[in-house]
């Protein structure tokens, strides 16, 4: 995957994010988007597990893999990936909610390996964040 990243590209990955939190229900500051290369996103989750009853849940995104379910550790290691959501690294918001909730529902992921390659999908993924950004501009000059 290879995006290339500007302003545009920037504050679309900050809308896509926002509105993956908004597809989860979740409220506040829970998020924070990394716009440096590698680009990346962190949205912590409510609930946890029962494998790791004392673990915080996080969704993360990056450019590389897309999303996955991780478990925080201490300050000194990064989480603990559990399972990668596969395919498409920008699904839509409402497939990442869908595909969270029922990982929290069953504890694991059920789908099978997904069959295209992450990095394998249709349409420019920096032009797909731009049109995100895009869809936020109108919105903000329409007020």
């Amino acid at each position: 995957m290879d995006f290339d990243f500007d302003e545009t590209v920037a504050a679309g990955l900050r809308r896509y994010v926002n509105l993956v939190t908004g597809a989860l229900g979740l409220t506040g500051e829970c998020s924070y988007v990394e716009v440096e290369r590698p680009a990346g996103a962190y949205l912590a989750l409510d609930g946890g597990l029962a494998r790791f009853p004392d673990r915080d849940l996080a969704l993360l995104w990056n450019e590389e893999h897309g999303w996955s379910m991780a478990v925080e550790t201490d300050s000194a290691e990064d989480p603990l990936v559990l399972a990668h959501m596969g395919g498409d690294p920008l699904p839509s918001p409402g497939e990442v909610a869908e595909w969270t909730s029922n990982f929290l529902r069953v504890g694991h992921d059920t789908r099978p390996a997904p069959a295209t390659p992450v990095g394998d999908t249709v349409g420019d993924p920096t032009r797909r964040l731009r049109s995100y950004a895009a869809v936020e501009l109108v919105s903000a000059r329409s007020v």
